[in-house]
């Protein structure tokens, strides 16, 4: 089914380079997050900011905090390397807007030394409404705001407390002023032609049937998105003494196309990134560009960026057009498939080494991201990845169980058999990703001999 969009061919032409807010930009331009905000004024019930590891990949986590003097040579040292540098913004590690000096301050410098890069901010919401005018000014022109709840009862389970000009707000009425901010914020913003993002985070027993009520309230305000991820718990964070767990891949896939159905745009493609990732999403290079490494006065080539960035339109072009060609034969029986990749839209990951798997539906001619499902690593290194990993392997069985394709670059007999159990075919292949299930779904009929019932 078609995904109906509230967004006009202008905010359309504004964000078609912006991986986060387009689907087709994603798979071409890369994003770079800045962390030079450490400080938050909100407590989350699934957020412990005390724990950090190199290693993890989600919001909040960051392997070093940055001034906006080193923010600025970082960015320019990554925008003379990357062409397809087209977004920079500041997402944490705390809150942006609870460092509002760091993060204007750099904001200011990424704009007069890169200024062909978009600016963005990600916030919590709370002080919002008070840096309208500081957004204007430097030209930020993409915002996401994290709102969870719209009701405090719901609210209050998820925040425990805010802290706002020297006061600490608890329980409800906490959850209420969080609330109304993000929400004031939200219309501001809307009202002054910015394009709003509204991440939610989808928690079992808590939001997940509140959901549909908040994506109807933001766009009613004027949010141009809406992007639920799953539930991820911080080590020592309170939703973990609570045993609270992550929705199932189908409870999450479900509530965004009930979602989708109601005319808001929903995001499909998150990874849910650190924030100091930088490079395509699903590619982060962050360690490919050290601080140390950069050159004090990096020589940036505006004009190989401009070239360069420009061949990247055409090519979303292309796809789109050839996309919507495809759409007129669209309309037989849909197959699930499964595709291990390490970004750049390519299927180039192998089975054992993937962290998460991008699910798409297809009939053989349209090709439909449906989002993104997180795994624990299969092969952690060593020489063997066909050794005794059960429980990995049989929680990897369990997210892919709806799928009756998968698309790697390689996979061990362990994991090819037990898939092929479950009627999911493992195919090796290389290349890119539409192409790759398009060809893929030649090979269906070879479901028709396997009796064996999915469940």
């Amino acid at each position: 089914m078609m995904q109906p969009s509230c967004i006009s061919s202008e905010a359309e032409e504004e964000i078609s380079r912006h991986p986060c807010y387009s689907e087709e930009a994603h798979r071409f331009y890369a994003r770079m997050h800045i962390p030079v905000a450490p400080a938050c004024n909100i407590q989350c019930n699934y957020c412990n900011r005390k724990f950090d590891c190199v290693n993890e990949s989600r919001p909040g986590v960051v392997s070093e905090v940055l001034t906006p003097e080193q923010a600025e040579r970082k960015v320019r040292g990554v925008a003379a390397q990357l062409m397809q540098l087209s977004v920079v913004g500041v997402a944490g590690p705390g809150d942006p807007l609870a460092n509002p000096e760091q993060t204007f301050d750099t904001f200011a410098r990424v704009k007069k030394y890169v200024p062909d890069v978009s600016l963005c901010l990600s916030t919590n919401g709370l002080t919002l409404y008070r840096h309208v005018d500081e957004i204007i000014e430097l030209g930020i022109r993409h915002v996401t705001i994290t709102i969870n709840a719209i009701d405090p009862d719901v609210g209050q389970a998820i925040y425990p407390w805010v802290f706002d000009e020297g006061v600490r707000y608890e329980g409800r009425e906490a959850a209420e002023l969080l609330i109304s901010r993000q929400l004031l914020g939200l219309e501001m913003l809307a009202k002054l032609g910015i394009l709003v993002k509204v991440n939610s985070i989808m928690i079992p027993g808590v939001n997940d049937h509140h959901l549909p009520a908040v994506s109807q309230r933001v766009k009613e305000l004027g949010a141009t998105l809406h992007n639920v991820t799953p539930l991820i718990i911080a080590p020592g964070s309170q939703y973990e003494a609570d045993g609270r767990k992550a929705p199932r891949p189908k409870e999450l896939l479900n509530l965004q196309e009930l979602l989708g159905r109601d005319g808001m745009k929903v995001m499909r493609h998150c990874r849910q990134c650190r924030a100091d990732a930088i490079g395509l999403l699903g590619q982060d290079r962050n360690q490919d560009f050290p601080l140390e490494a950069m050159e004090a006065e990096p020589v940036i080539n505006e004009e190989a960026r401009a070239m360069f960035q420009s061949e990247l339109d055409t090519k979303i072009r292309e796809r789109v057009k050839a996309k919507q060609a495809r759409r007129i034969q669209a309309g037989g029986p849909k197959t699930r498939v499964a595709v291990a990749t390490r970004g750049g839209d390519k299927v180039n990951q192998h089975f054992g080494h993937a962290t998460e798997f991008l699910i798409y539906d297809t009939d053989g001619a349209d090709v439909q991201l449906l989002g993104v499902r997180k795994i624990q690593a299969y092969c952690h290194g060593k020489a063997d990845c066909n050794g005794d990993k059960a429980a990995t392997l049989q929680e990897i069985i369990s997210i892919l169980s709806d799928c009756r394709i998968l698309l790697c670059s390689g996979i061990g007999d362990a994991p090819r058999a037990s898939l092929n159990k479950i009627g999911v075919l493992p195919l090796v292949r290389k290349g890119g990703i539409q192409e790759a299930i398009l060809e893929s779904v030649k090979y269906s009929s070879y479901f028709e001999n396997i009796n064996i019932s999915k469940g």
